[in-house]
């Protein structure tokens, strides 16, 4: 049930009640899915599945370019010291870096090309800015999954965005085999939003950027969603992506293969859902992991 947060002196609904004390029913998602006008063919089944996949987003050339770009991204000194790089918890290599249109031209040439945030722009029916980018590494033999979780049930908690008008395409680097790690997904459950249980610590994007524990549905809610959606696996070869719904359920397991997986993630959110004050966090996560920039692409 919507619930009322007082803030300030300033009342506001929140629709997506979550990080609770106690177990909550799921919610139906009151808003849309697709807010504007699909006219790319992969796009036909997004609305119904929460995700499509576009073959071939990248050129081989590109692919060889975003390659070598994020290689020296992960060997930079310069960045060894950053905020924005996220290490491994045990085996100490790189996770992630954010903010990567920042610290990369060609990125950020690349976001603003029609063929990228103009598939967000169909979605959202709206000007689009990013909420977030970032290059995700899994390296081969000890890469760590990511555990089930929708997107948008943190940016509501902990970065104050109001409703799952946002999209996040993922950009393959690497061959995406069934057995190094892909992203698994479930169909049709961005239209069920899980409210999860527990507090959210100050600073606690610290820890859940190398492992999430808060902020993450029980096993009886994935195991509920699994059975009446299934579960599908983002596979195919670098250059081709997954533009997703926010509130799409999705998680990887962690790769023990020799084969690396890399891609470049990219979140669109739509210039009518800025971020607000954090619906259950004690403060606002940086501006490099939830932008407050909100100049549309």
């Amino acid at each position: 049930m919507p619930q009322t947060i007082e803030r300030d002196e300033v009342e506001r609904i929140d629709r997506y009640p979550t990080r609770t004390g106690a177990r909550t029913a799921h919610i139906e998602r009151p808003d849309p899915t697709v807010w504007g006008a699909i006219e790319s063919a992969e796009l036909t089944t997004f609305d119904r599945d929460g995700f499509a996949v576009v073959e071939d987003l990248l050129s081989p050339d590109e692919v060889a370019l975003f390659s070598a770009e994020i290689s020296r991204l992960a060997a930079d000194p310069a960045l060894a010291e950053d905020d924005r790089l996220i290490v491994e918890k045990a085996s100490r290599r790189v996770r992630s870096i954010f903010e990567v249109h920042k610290l990369s031209g060609a990125v950020a040439d690349l976001v603003r090309e029609s063929r990228v945030a103009g598939l967000a722009r169909q979605v959202l029916g709206s000007d689009v800015y990013l909420h977030q980018t970032r290059i995700n590494y899994m390296p081969g033999f000890r890469g760590r999954g990511f555990y089930w979780h929708s997107d948008f049930e943190t940016w509501h908690a902990e970065d104050g965005m109001p409703s799952p008008r946002a999209v996040s395409l993922s950009i393959a680097l690497t061959d995406n085999h069934p057995v190094n790690g892909s992203l698994m997904v479930m169909p049709g459950s961005h239209r069920t939003f899980v409210p999860c249980q527990g507090s959210t610590p100050a600073e606690h994007y610290r820890e859940s950027l190398q492992e999430q524990e808060i902020g993450v549905p029980t096993t009886d809610d994935i195991g509920s969603l699994a059975s009446r959606h299934g579960i599908v696996q983002f596979t195919g070869r670098a250059g081709s992506a997954l533009l997703f719904d926010s509130n799409l359920m999705h998680g990887s397991s962690n790769n023990i293969t020799p084969f690396p997986r890399s891609n470049i993630f990219l979140v669109f959110n739509s210039v009518e859902n800025t971020l607000e004050e954090p619906f259950a966090a004690p403060g606002r996560r940086p501006t490099y992991i939830g932008s407050r920039d909100f100049t549309p692409v």
